[in-house]
């Protein structure tokens, strides 16, 4: 599809692409609880045409008290299915441009095995930027046959985070915000502790795109960011934040760095910081 492993796609080649068949649009704009206007209704009120909106929320394991884990095989399955997509299509994914929830859906394809799913450079906001079209109101999509087969190396479980701080066989990158991190600044979700999980770094997944435009910095720029936070790139990683969301901003620019067997603490903070979670740390890392 491309010439390079890069999943970062230009506005450029999704306007060539956009009526292409097999490719497949979804918008993945996510906010943190109480935001509003509801990101739902923010993609309602305009999208890229075609794009179906993928909810992270509901894409999830509703069993689980905590915000959106990986739901099973079967249902990833199910929902993605029925919002048009088959194992034969090309993925774009995006967000708003403010890199929150695409690299989390671009990480859940590949984690059950779909390979051909890029992100949208710069997201919604470089596309009308631009002045390039939009549409509102729904997208139904025709539904399709998606199966699904999960690889558990690509996620980390709190057993295996717990593990870790004793072993240390995994450097752990935290993408909160330096205030949060150090437990400095409360956290959003109401009963979880302010710090960090031992031992672990600290880049903000901020730190990793230009605002002005949405789009992810330069691959020097990346590297740079990298080893000011103390991250040694040939070493195991596995990344982290609030609530496994914006960690998979780092596994992306990790991935286009071509350090490609990350993994992500799908719990990250929202089951680590809980009042009776495991002991935490606070301060610089």
């Amino acid at each position: 599809m491309t010439t390079t492993k890069d999943p970062l796609v230009s506005t450029e080649w999704l306007a060539d692409h956009l009526k292409d068949a097999n490719v497949k649009l979804l918008d993945a704009t996510f906010k943190l609880p109480g935001i509003l206007p509801l990101p739902k209704d923010d993609y309602l009120a305009a999208h890229i045409p075609g794009a179906v909106y993928f909810d992270v929320d509901a894409v999830s394991d509703h069993s689980d008290p905590l915000p959106h884990m990986f739901p099973s095989a079967e249902q990833f399955g199910r929902d993605v299915g029925a919002l048009g997509v088959s194992n034969a299509d090309t993925l774009v994914i995006y967000d708003s441009g403010g890199w929150v929830a695409a690299p989390r859906v671009w990480w859940m394809f590949l984690s059950y095995g779909h390979r051909d799913v890029r992100i949208l450079n710069g997201g919604l906001k470089k596309w009308r930027a631009e002045g390039r079209p939009v549409e509102s109101g729904e997208v139904t999509a025709k539904p399709a046959t998606f199966k699904a087969s999960y690889d558990a190396r690509r996620v980390r479980s709190i057993e295996q985070m717990i593990a870790n701080v004793a072993s240390r066989a995994e450097q752990v990158i935290d993408a909160r915000a330096t205030e949060r991190f150090e437990g400095r600044a409360p956290e959003p979700r109401p009963g979880i502790r302010s710090g960090h999980i031992p031992g672990a770094l600290n880049l903000p997944y901020n730190n990793l795109f230009d605002a002005a435009t949405g789009t992810m910095k330069p691959l020097d720029d990346l590297k740079k960011a990298f080893a000011g936070a103390g991250v040694d790139t040939a070493k195991p990683i596995v990344t982290s934040c609030g609530s496994g969301v914006s960690a998979a901003v780092l596994t992306l620019a990790l991935y286009r760095l071509g350090v490609e067997n990350t993994a992500l603490y799908d719990g990250s903070w929202s089951e680590w910081g809980k009042a009776d979670g495991p002991a935490i740390a606070t301060g610089p890392a």
